[in-house]
């Protein structure tokens, strides 16, 4: 059973950062593309970002283009989604999700879900 764990969430000042983090127990994880997406109240849950299995290839949604960074070490089966000048549209549960088949950016193309944390910007 492969399980992905998020932590790392919080409460921040908008222009602030935080780093999320995502362990993933079970499965290969090296042979995984793993992805972040995020759900704000009231909202469909939205792709954020991508990583390829090996980590040399990443893709990001436009809100987040040059703000976010996505990495992985696969010695520690772990994805990690740094988040720089964060805005208050940023306030949503985070999700991690592993191993894609298809489109990326629509959730049921994902195989795996963590339980997901919540990131609150302040203003």
């Amino acid at each position: 059973q492969v399980q992905p764990v998020e932590s790392g969430g919080g409460l921040v000042q908008a222009g602030g950062s935080l780093r999320l983090s995502c362990a993933v127990s079970g499965g290969t994880f090296s042979m995984y593309s793993m992805g972040w997406f995020r759900q704000a109240p009231g909202k469909e849950r939205e792709f954020v970002c991508r990583i390829s299995s090996s980590g040399g290839t990443a893709i990001y949604a436009d809100s987040v283009k040059g703000r976010f960074t996505i990495s992985r070490d696969n010695a520690k089966n772990t994805v990690y989604l740094q988040m720089n000048s964060l805005k208050l549209e940023d306030t949503a549960v985070y999700y991690c999700a592993a191993r894609n088949f298809g489109d990326y950016f629509r959730p049921d193309k994902w195989d795996y879900w963590g339980q997901g944390t919540q990131v609150t910007v302040s203003a």
